[in-house]
C-alpha cells in the first residue's frame, strides 16, 4: 500500500521516524505558537528535514531530489527569476520537452507554480528537497537578478554616453504582470527601444562570451549593447517564449511570431532562431501593422513617374514587375499599389512568403512548404477564387512565371517582383526562366526598379558648396556657388547624419518599340537604350535629382545607385 494522499504525520509514526507523543507534542505547538508543523518536527529535532522531504514526496507522489547530487540544469535556472525563487524556495532543475521541473520546500503551493508557469510558458512539475538543499542550491546557481540589473545599468549608460536611442524609464507596458521580472524587462526595454528608434530589425548576435544587440536602422546596423554571458540563455528563452518557440531546441532553426502594442500601435515581430558556432543567434523584424495605409504621393516618385506608375496600376489586366535587391523596399511599393487599387468592388488575393502586413479588405495567402502551398500552387488555387488582381510575393521560378503570365493573358492585373538591377532586365530575367518573347511583350506592361536612399536628418542638416571632384563624382554639374547638403551628425539620427528612408524609381512603361525588341530577342542594352529614348528616367537620373533636391547626398547615393 502506498503512503499516497495520507496525512504526513500518519506517514512519519507509520515509517518509525516519529512517536505518538512527539506528533501530539508537536500539533499542540502548532495549534498554539501558529508555525508549520514540518519546522516544528524539525527545530524540536523529531525528524531529520531529509526524512520529511521523503515522507513529503511518498505523500504527494511525486520525486525526491538531493540537489547537491544532481547535475542542475543552468537554462532551466535562468527561467525563474531570483526573486521568485528565493519567495517560493524553488529551484528549477531542468527542462524536458514542455515541462519544467522545479524543486520545492513546499510543493503544494499552488499559487508559485502558476506564476512559473505564467512567465515560462512550460508546465511546472514539481519535486520536493529540504529547506537546507534548496538555499544552497539558491547561493550556488543564481546569479540572473544581478547581472540582469547590471546589463539594464549597462545599456542606459551606453544609451547616456552614445546617446542614440531614447528609452525612457517609464514606457507603456505592453507585457502583463510579469514586466518588471529582471529577464522579463530586460527583452521589454531591448523591443520598445527598437520601436523607438524605428528599427525595422533587432540581431541579437552572440560573440563569446557576450552577446551583442544591434538594431538596423534605415538599412544600417547599429551596435545598441552588449548582454552578459550569464544571461544569454535567459534573454533568448524569454523571447522564444514570447514567440510560441521551443526554449529546448536550439541547434534547429525556429520562426516565430510576437503580437504587442506599444505607444497606441500594433506591431508585428518575426522571429528567427539559429545556431551558429558561437551560440544561438535571434534577429526580430519589427513590423508596424499601420505603416502600410501608404500613398503612392508620399514614396518618392518624381512627377511623371507617379502618373506613369498610376496609370499602369488602373489598367484591367496585365503584369507590372517591381525589381531590386533585398531590403530595396518592393513589398511597400506593392503594397502601395494594393491601398491605392482596393476597392469593394474587387477581389484582390495575394500570394506571399511571409505575409508582412495584413491589408484591409485584400486576401492574403502565406506560402507554406510544410502543407506544401508553393507560389505556384498557391497561385494556382488563387485562379479558382474569381480575383481581379493579383500580387505574387516574388516570381522565383519557370512554374510561378509561366503561371503568373497565363494569369496576366486571361484577363488578370498581376503584381509581382523579381531580383534585378534595372527595369529593362526584369524582361530578360523572364526570357532566362524560360518565358517565351512574344508571351513577355504581350503581358509586360511596365516594369519598376529600386532603391531604398537614407534621407538627410532634419535636425542636423546644414548646407554647404560642395568641391568639384565631389560632383564629378557623380557627374554632377552645379551652378557657380550652388549649394547641396549634408547632415553633421546628433543624437536623433544615431550621430550618421541620416533619418529615414525615401525610394528612388527607375520606370519602364512596354512600347510598340521595346515590345519589337523583345520579340526579336535583342539584349538589355538595346532595351534600356531605347527605354531612356523615349524619357525613362533611370535610377541614375532620379537619384542625381534627390542630391539636387538636398534629400539625400551624394554620398548615400554612391552607396545604394551604381553610378559609373
Amino acid at each position: 500500500m502506498t503512503d499516497k494522499g495520507k496525512n504526513i504525520i500518519d506517514i512519519l509514526i507509520s515509517k518509525g521516524l516519529i512517536t505518538k507523543a512527539q506528533s501530539d507534542e508537536a500539533v499542540k505547538q502548532q495549534q498554539t505558537a501558529g508555525l508549520p508543523l514540518q519546522k516544528i518536527l524539525i527545530e524540536k529535532g523529531f525528524v531529520s528535514d531529509e526524512n520529511l522531504a521523503l515522507s513529503i514526496a511518498a505523500q504527494l507522489d511525486v520525486p525526491y531530489i538531493k540537489l547537491s547530487d544532481k547535475d542542475i540544469d543552468p537554462q532551466a535556472v535562468k527561467m525563474i527569476p531570483e526573486d521568485m525563487a528565493r519567495r517560493y524556495k524553488a529551484v528549477p532543475v531542468r527542462i524536458e520537452d514542455e515541462n519544467l521541473y522545479v524543486a520545492f520546500v513546499s510543493p503544494l503551493n499552488l499559487p508559485a507554480r502558476d506564476e512559473m508557469k505564467h512567465i515560462t510558458g512550460l508546465e511546472i512539475k514539481p519535486m520536493v528537497s529540504t529547506e537546507k538543499e534548496i538555499d544552497r542550491a539558491l547561493n550556488q546557481y543564481y546569479k540572473v537578478e544581478e547581472v540582469s540589473k547590471q546589463a539594464l545599468i549597462d545599456m542606459r549608460m551606453q544609451k547616456f554616453k552614445k546617446q542614440k536611442i531614447d528609452m525612457p524609464e517609464k514606457k507603456e507596458k505592453w507585457s502583463d504582470r510579469t514586466g518588471e521580472l529582471p529577464i522579463v524587462k530586460l527583452v521589454n526595454d531591448i523591443i520598445n527601444g527598437a520601436v523607438n528608434a524605428k528599427a525595422s530589425d533587432i540581431h541579437l548576435e552572440p560573440q563569446e562570451p557576450e552577446m551583442v544587440v544591434r538594431y538596423r536602422v534605415d538599412g544600417i546596423l547599429h551596435d545598441i549593447m552588449t548582454i552578459p554571458a550569464h544571461i544569454i540563455p535567459s534573454v533568448v528563452s524569454r523571447v522564444k517564449i514570447l514567440a510560441n518557440l521551443d526554449i529546448t531546441k536550439q541547434r534547429i532553426p525556429q520562426d516565430g511570431h510576437i503580437t504587442l502594442r506599444s505607444d497606441g500601435k500594433d506591431y508585428d515581430l518575426r522571429v528567427s532562431t539559429l545556431m551558429t558556432v558561437a551560440g544561438e543567434k535571434v534577429v526580430l523584424r519589427v513590423l508596424d501593422r499601420g505603416s502600410m495605409m501608404i500613398d503612392l504621393g508620399t514614396l518618392g516618385f518624381v512627377p511623371e513617374d507617379e502618373k506613369g506608375f498610376r496609370g499602369l496600376i488602373d489598367k484591367p489586366y496585365g503584369m507590372i514587375l517591381v525589381t531590386g535587391p533585398t531590403g530595396s523596399g518592393k513589398t511597400t511599393t506593392l503594397y502601395a499599389a494594393l491601398n491605392q487599387m482596393n476597392s469593394d468592388s474587387d477581389n484582390v488575393m495575394t500570394i506571399e512568403d511571409p505575409v508582412e502586413y495584413r491589408l484591409n479588405r485584400v486576401n492574403q495567402i502565406q506560402v507554406d512548404h510544410a502543407s506544401k502551398v508553393t507560389f505556384a500552387t498557391g497561385l494556382r488555387t488563387i485562379l479558382r477564387q474569381d480575383p481581379d488582381t493579383i500580387m505574387i510575393g516574388e516570381i522565383r521560378d519557370a512554374e510561378t512565371a509561366d503561371i503568373a503570365v497565363q494569369a496576366s493573358l486571361t484577363g488578370h492585373l498581376v503584381l509581382s517582383t523579381l531580383h534585378t538591377n534595372d527595369a529593362p532586365s526584369a524582361v530578360t530575367r523572364l526570357a532566362e526562366m524560360g518565358v517565351e518573347p512574344f508571351l513577355i511583350s504581350a503581358t509586360v506592361i511596365g516594369a519598376l526598379a529600386q532603391r531604398l536612399c537614407r534621407r538627410i536628418c532634419p535636425e542636423c542638416r546644414e548646407e554647404y558648396i560642395p568641391d568639384r571632384k565631389e560632383t564629378d563624382s557623380i557627374g554632377l554639374t552645379l551652378a557657380q556657388g550652388q549649394t547641396l547638403a549634408r547632415g553633421k551628425g546628433c543624437a536623433f539620427c544615431f550621430n550618421t547624419g541620416y533619418k529615414g528612408r525615401i525610394a528612388v524609381y527607375e520606370l519602364m512603361k512596354m512600347s510598340p518599340g521595346i515590345r519589337n525588341l523583345i520579340n526579336a530577342g535583342e539584349p538589355v542594352e538595346k532595351i534600356r537604350q531605347l527605354a531612356a529614348e523615349e524619357g525613362m528616367n533611370t535610377l541614375q537620373d532620379n537619384a542625381i535629382k534627390k542630391v539636387i533636391d538636398k534629400v539625400s547626398t551624394i554620398e548615400e547615393v554612391k552607396r545604394v545607385v551604381y553610378l559609373g
